[in-house]
C-alpha cells in the first residue's frame, strides 16, 4: 500500500505529547503507596497516624481504614470498604474455582504475598509530601516462609491460602503420546528450560487521574483497553457504565502491562468518588520494577521423537508456570503456550500439558508475545539439539519439516487452524540474507585457529497467533462525513505507539478517495465511542483495520444510495471513485462528499466487525562470538524474516520488528528478576540491576519480509507487533550453543549472562567434541 508520514512524530519528538502526567487538574491530589518489603507474611498492623501528620498530607488509609462506608451525603456514602481487583480470566479457566477464596485486595487485608504489594496509601498535595507521608507510615509483618519459584510452590508445603492449594490451573493441548512412539523414534531429545520472569519497561510507566464531574467519574490512565478498564470500574463503584468515562492521552508504550485494573487503579478511583477531588497516581520507574507485572515465567520440560531421516514423529512439552500471587489473566495464559507447541512443523503427535502454581511474586501477565515466545524458544532449541544428535544440518531439518503451502489451512494436533503460510520462504530469505554459508564457512576456519573466539549461528522458526480468540476477534468504531469536508474516524482500540494516528486516517481516506490530511482519528475516549474491544495480541491492523475499512464502506454505499435519490436513478447506477458519486455510464457531474453532506444531511455509519484468526510466522537467524574465558556474547549480526501478510505502512511494521527484536535480545542476553530465598527481588539498584540492551548492545540487525495474505480479514494482514519476541531469542540461545558446542541443553538457560556462559564454557565433560 502507498507509504504515509507518521503524524505522531513530530509532536512526540518536540516534547508536545500530552501524557497522563502532563494534564493539570485543579486541586488533584497525588498517591504514594506504602508497599511491604516482606514476599509473604502475616501483616500484624499498619499505623497511618504519623502519616496524617506530615505538612502537606490531605490523607493516609489502610486497607481497615477504608473498611467502613464513606461520609454520609457523598457518593461514597454507600460503600461497603474497598473493593478487591477485578478478574479477567481466559476461556477455559474457572474464574469459581481458581478464584474463590484467593481474591487479590486492592490494599493488603491480613496477609501480605509479594514484595511490594500495596498495604497503605497517602495523598498529599504533590507527589513529594505523599512520599514523605507515606515514609511516616508504620508496617508490622510477621514473615512467613516464602515459595519463590513455581516448582516449590506446587508442593504445598507453603500455601499462600489457607487451606487451598497454590496450583490454580491445569490444561492441555493435543492427545498423550504412546510410549511406543519414543521406543520406535530413531532418536529422541530431551531438555528442561526456564522462561525467566521479565518486566514489560515501557517508557512510561502505569498511570491513573481519576476526576470526579458532579456525579460522573472521568479517568485519564495511559491504557490499551479504555472500555474494558470504564466497565471494571463502573462495576466497583456500583455505578451504571455511563457514569464513568475513560479517555487514553499520550501513551508512552505498554507491551501488555496496561490493560488491566491494577490495585493503585481500583484505590484511585475509590478515593476520588469519595473526597470528591481529583486523585493521580504516576508510577515511578523502581515502583515499576517492584509492582507492575511481570511477563514469561516458564519452566519447561521437552521431549522430542524423529525419525532417522529427520521426519519429527512426536512432541512433548509441559509447563509449570509462575503466575504470580494471585490468579489473574496469566493464570491461563500458558495455555497459549500449550496451543502453538507445534510451531511451523508437520508432527503427527504433539501433547502440551500446563500447571498454573501460585508464589509469592507479583502477579505474571501477558507481555509482548504471550505465551507464544515461550512455545518457540522450547521447541527451536529441541530443534537445533535434534539436528546435533542427526548429524543434520539445522536448516535443513527444519526445511523436512515444514507445513507445505498447499496444506493450508492446517489444523494442528493442538487444535489451532493456521490460516496461511509458506515457512520455507521465510527460512530461505533469511539465509540468503544472513549469508548462511560464508558464516559456517567462517566458523568452520575459527574451528582449526586456536587464537580465534567460537562462533556460532542459530536459527529460529517460529508460527504465532494474532488477533486474539474467538470470540474477542471484533472490534466496534464508524466514520462520519463533515458539510465543511472532513472526515471523522471513531474507533474503540487505543493507541500506545502502534502508528493508529498515522494508519487508520490514511486507510478511510484511501477508501473514499479522499485526502489523508481531511481525515481525524478519534480514539481512546469512551464517551466519544461508547465500546470498544481495545490494543492488545497484535490486532491493531487485523481487527481494528479491517472495522475502519468495513465501515468506510458502509459509508460509501449510503453515499451511493443518497446519490442516487438525488439523481433519481438506481442505486446501481452509481459509481464511487476519487472521493465522488458518478454516474456509471456518465451524464451527470460528479457530487463530492463534502456537498453530498450539504444536500443530504448528516451522514454517519457505525458498526461492530469481526476477523477471522491470524498466523503471522517468520525465520530468524543470529550469528555470535563468544569468549569463552569471560563468557561474553557478542552479537555480530542478527536478521529477522517475518510475514505479517499485507503490510498497511512498512516503515510501522519495521520499526515494530526492530523494536521487538530489541527486547528479543533482551530475554536472550541480559533480562531477568533474580529473587533472595526469602522473595525479595534482587532490583534494589533499579535499571542498574534489570539490564536492558541499549544502543551499545544492539547488533546489525536486518529486518525483511515475505508476504503470505491472511484470508481471516479484508485487507490481508495479519500482526506484525511482536514477531521479534518470539523469534528472536531461540535464534540467540541456539548461536551461543553452536559457538560453544554445548551437549546438554540446560546448562545454559536465560538470560545467558555472563556467569552463565563462563560455566557452561567449563563443564568439559558436558561439552560436546568437535565433529
Amino acid at each position: 500500500m502507498e507509504q504515509w508520514t507518521r503524524r505522531e512524530d513530530e509532536r512526540l519528538l518536540t516534547g508536545r505529547g500530552r501524557f497522563v502526567a502532563d494534564i493539570e487538574v485543579p486541586g488533584c491530589l497525588d498517591a504514594a503507596f506504602v508497599r511491604s518489603g516482606v514476599a509473604h507474611g502475616v501483616l500484624r498492623g499498619v499505623d497511618c497516624a504519623s502519616a496524617r501528620e506530615v505538612p502537606g498530607v490531605v490523607g493516609a488509609w489502610s486497607s481497615a481504614d477504608l473498611s467502613e462506608p464513606g461520609p454520609p451525603g457523598t457518593a461514597a456514602s454507600g460503600f461497603q470498604g474497598l473493593p478487591a481487583v477485578p478478574y479477567t480470566l481466559l476461556a477455559g479457566l474457572s474464574t469459581e474455582e481458581a478464584v474463590a477464596g484467593r481474591e487479590w485486595p486492592a490494599l493488603a487485608r491480613d496477609r501480605v504475598r509479594y514484595v511490594g504489594e500495596a498495604v497503605a496509601v497517602v495523598l498529599g498535595e504533590d507527589r513529594y509530601r505523599a512520599e514523605d507521608g507515606a515514609a511516616a507510615v508504620s508496617v508490622r509483618v510477621d514473615p512467613l516462609p516464602a515459595a519463590v519459584t513455581a516448582g516449590a510452590a506446587a508442593t504445598d508445603s507453603v500455601q499462600l491460602f489457607d487451606g487451598l492449594s497454590n496450583t490454580v490451573f491445569r490444561g492441555e493441548a493435543g492427545r498423550p503420546i504412546d510410549d511406543s512412539v519414543w521406543r520406535r523414534a530413531a532418536v529422541v531429545v530431551e531438555g528442561r528450560y526456564r522462561q525467566q520472569l521479565l518486566l514489560p519497561s515501557p517508557m512510561e510507566c502505569r498511570t491513573i487521574l481519576a476526576v470526579p464531574e458532579g456525579d460522573r467519574l472521568t479517568v485519564w490512565s495511559g491504557h490499551q483497553m479504555p472500555h474494558r478498564l470504564r466497565r471494571e470500574l463502573a462495576a466497583l463503584l456500583g455505578w451504571p457504565v455511563d457514569r464513568v468515562r475513560v479517555v487514553v492521552p499520550d501513551t508512552g508504550g505498554a507491551f501488555g502491562s496496561k490493560s488491566a485494573a491494577w490495585p493503585e487503579f481500583v484505590v484511585v478511583a475509590h478515593l476520588a468518588v469519595r473526597l470528591g477531588r481529583p486523585v493521580r497516581w504516576i508510577e515511578d520507574r523502581l515502583e515499576s520494577m517492584t509492582a507492575a507485572p511481570r511477563g514469561r515465567g516458564q519452566d519447561q520440560r521437552v521431549r522430542l521423537a524423529a525419525d532417522a531421516e529427520g521426519r519429527l514423529l512426536a512432541y512433548e512439552l509441559e509447563v509449570e508456570a509462575d503466575v504470580g500471587a494471585y490468579p489473574h489473566l496469566g493464570a491461563g495464559l500458558p495455555m497459549q503456550t500449550a496451543r502453538m507447541a507445534t510451531g511451523p512443523y508437520v508432527t503427527p503427535q504433539v501433547h502440551a500439558t500446563v500447571r498454573s502454581v501460585l508464589t509469592n511474586t507479583m502477579v505474571t501477565y501477558p507481555y509482548r508475545g504471550a505465551g507464544r515466545p515461550e512455545a518457540a524458544i522450547a521447541l527451536e532449541r529441541a530443534m537445533d539439539q535434534m539436528a546435533r544428535e542427526l548429524a543434520i544440518e539445522p536448516a535443513e531439518l527444519r526445511r523436512r519439516n515444514f507445513i507445505p503451502p498447499h496444506h493450508f489451512p492446517y489444523r494442528t494436533p493442538t487444535g489451532r487452524c493456521y490460516d496461511s503460510g509458506n515457512y520455507a520462504a521465510a527460512l530461505d530469505l533469511a539465509l540468503e540474507t544472513l549469508d548462511y554459508p560464508g558464516w559456517r564457512a567462517e566458523q568452520a576456519r575459527r574451528r582449526t585457529d586456536p587464537d580465534a573466539l567460537p562462533l556460532g549461528i542459530g536459527l529460529s522458526c517460529y508460527v504465532e497467533r494474532s488477533g486474539g480468540e474467538p470470540g474477542g476477534l471484533h472490534e466496534f468504531g464508524g466514520v462520519e462525513a463533515a458539510a465543511d469536508g472532513t472526515v471523522l474516524v471513531r474507533c474503540g482500540a487505543a493507541p500506545a505507539g502502534q502508528g493508529h494516528e498515522t494508519v487508520f486516517p490514511a486507510l478511510v481516506a484511501e477508501a473514499l478517495g479522499v485526502d489523508p490530511g481531511r481525515v481525524r482519528l478519534v480514539e481512546g475516549d469512551t464517551d466519544e465511542q461508547p465500546e470498544g474491544m481495545g490494543s492488545f495480541g497484535s490486532r491493531s491492523a487485523q481487527v481494528a483495520g479491517a472495522m475502519l475499512r468495513h465501515a468506510a464502506q458502509l459509508l460509501l454505499d449510503e453515499a451511493r444510495e443518497r446519490a442516487a435519490r438525488l439523481w433519481s436513478v438506481p442505486t446501481e447506477a452509481v459509481d464511487w471513485s476519487d472521493g465522488a458519486a458518478r454516474l456509471v455510464r456518465g451524464g451527470s457531474p460528479a457530487i463530492e462528499l463534502a456537498e453530498l453532506v450539504r444536500a443530504t444531511g448528516p451522514l454517519r455509519v457505525d458498526d461492530r466487525f469481526e476477523a477471522g484468526m491470524a498466523f503471522p510466522f517468520g525465520a530468524h537467524a543470529a550469528v555470535a562470538e563468544v569468549d569463552p574465558e569471560l563468557g561474553t556474547v557478542r552479537l555480530l549480526r542478527v536478521v529477522a524474516v517475518d510475514d505479517c501478510g499485507v503490510q498497511l505502512d512498512p516503515v510501522i511494521v519495521r520499526g515494530q520488528a526492530f523494536g521487538s527484536a530489541v527486547q528479543g535480545i533482551g530475554q536472550a542476553l541480559y533480562e531477568g528478576i533474580p529473587h533472595r530465598d526469602d522473595g525479595v527481588p534482587l532490583l534494589a539498584s533499579g535499571l542498574l540491576d534489570y539490564l536492558l540492551p541499549t544502543f551499545t548492545e544492539v547488533p546489525a540487525i536486518e529486518v525483511r519480509d515475505t508476504c503470505t495474505p491472511g484470508p481471516g480479514t479484508p485487507l490481508g494482514a495479519k500482526g506484525a507487533g511482536e514477531s521479534g519476541c518470539i523469534g528472536t531469542p531461540a535464534a540467540v540461545v541456539n548461536a551461543v550453543v553452536d559457538a560453544l558446542r554445548i551437549a546438554d541443553p540446560d546448562l545454559l538457560q536465560m538470560p545467558l549472562t555472563p556467569d552463565v556462559v563462563w560455566r557452561a564454557a567449563r563443564a568439559p565433560k558436558l561439552v560436546e567434541a568437535a565433529r
